[in-house]
């Protein structure tokens, strides 16, 4: 499908996640809970892309508490592709499984901080625009980062690498990113995403938005431990949007395996309520950050406590509508999965040092 701007994206679906709340116990004991306008393209979507038809310290020490409150950023955008900012909590209904859900609040688009994983293809596959991509990336992060943010730097190569520890110093993310160099190793893709979104998973305190935005090709060769199906749960579970950017262009569809990356990302952004797109070429990169960036700041975040209040670890599915207004496009999550008490496994991870911002490259 080809936007305006010659350029494809392709949306993902249905709403957003569990949070973990301060509680107290019945019998008294109490738990404590981790705080821890250019134009832009327009997006097509696909699949359940309904237009209604159907700084690190004490908190991170708190123990974290499962609730059954689920919190479920939404994008709403117009028939011709505009985001609509003007919606009210009642005019959404939310079902989990079937049952309708009462909204118990609504956070204005834009009001909630993030905690944004970037993730960086550095395999020789992705390369031929290295700089240019580097660039671009760089002025994304400088456009959608706010104070109370934290952004972690990731890269995907032979194996995933951790290269920016959770910050909120944009300053020490940029000089991170702009000391990256490209290599021509083989691509352990989703071992990358199943750390990217552990990671954000465990550190993202109450009310944070998780965000994934992932500039790669997808094409996986070297993942040691994980697949597309352990990806898309990851991600799932750590309640994250994936947002991915493929710089290959047109080329993907000369090659059955680049076809696979792309359709890869598609379906982990279909189902997590974010877009993954196709550009026809780098110099659209830029437009499709500020596409990016302009629906974040634009998301609503929809609250609601599950009257399933079960710990069983089971998917539930979401479905959110604005029934009165059947001309829209709404994108969020298509579900969750329930609390569960055993811990999760944790991904490996392979850390690198610091870079001293001193002898790294400018950021433009």
């Amino acid at each position: 499908m080809i936007t305006m701007f010659s350029m494809r994206a392709v949306t993902g679906c249905l709403p957003h996640s569990l949070i973990l709340l301060a509680a107290f116990q019945i019998h008294g004991q109490m738990a404590l809970c981790e705080k821890a306008d250019s134009p832009v393209p327009a997006a097509v979507g696909l699949a359940q892309d309904h237009s209604q038809t159907g700084s690190a310290g004490a908190q991170d020490a708190f123990i974290r508490v499962s609730s059954n409150l689920v919190m479920v950023p939404v994008s709403v955008t117009s028939a011709d592709g505009k985001l609509v900012q003007d919606l009210e909590a009642r005019d959404f209904t939310i079902e989990e499984n079937g049952q309708t859900q009462p909204i118990a609040r609504m956070a204005e688009p834009g009001q909630v901080s993030m905690e944004l994983a970037l993730l960086f293809d550095l395999s020789g596959s992705v390369n031929h625009r290295f700089l240019f991509e580097q660039r671009a990336a760089s002025e994304f992060l400088q456009l959608l980062v706010r104070p109370g943010d934290n952004i972690t730097l990731f890269s995907i190569g032979e194996e995933p690498r951790l290269l920016q520890t959770r910050t909120s110093d944009l300053q020490a993310a940029l000089a991170s990113l702009m000391a990256l160099v490209p290599t021509q190793s083989p691509t352990a893709f989703y071992d990358a995403v199943v750390l990217a979104a552990r990671s954000s998973g465990e550190s993202a305190g109450v009310e944070k938005r998780r965000v994934a935005v992932v500039l790669s090709d997808g094409e996986d060769n070297n993942s040691q431990q994980y697949g597309l199906t352990d990806a898309v749960r990851a991600v799932q579970e750590a309640d994250c949007i994936f947002y991915a950017i493929n710089p290959v262009g047109a080329t993907v569809e000369m090659n059955d395996v680049s076809l696979g990356g792309q359709h890869a990302m598609e379906s982990i952004a279909r189902q997590t309520g974010g877009m993954a797109f196709l550009p026809d070429t780098a110099e659209q990169l830029p437009a499709i950050f500020g596409r990016i960036a302009a629906e974040l700041r634009a998301q609503y975040l929809l609250e609601y406590y599950s009257t399933d209040a079960r710990t069983d670890g089971r998917f539930r599915t979401i479905l959110v509508k604005v029934p009165d207004r059947p001309d829209l496009r709404i994108r969020a999550r298509q579900g969750y999965y329930a609390p569960r008490s055993e811990p999760r496994p944790r991904a490996a991870v392979v850390r690198v040092p610091t870079v001293n911002r001193s002898e790294a490259p400018a950021a433009h």
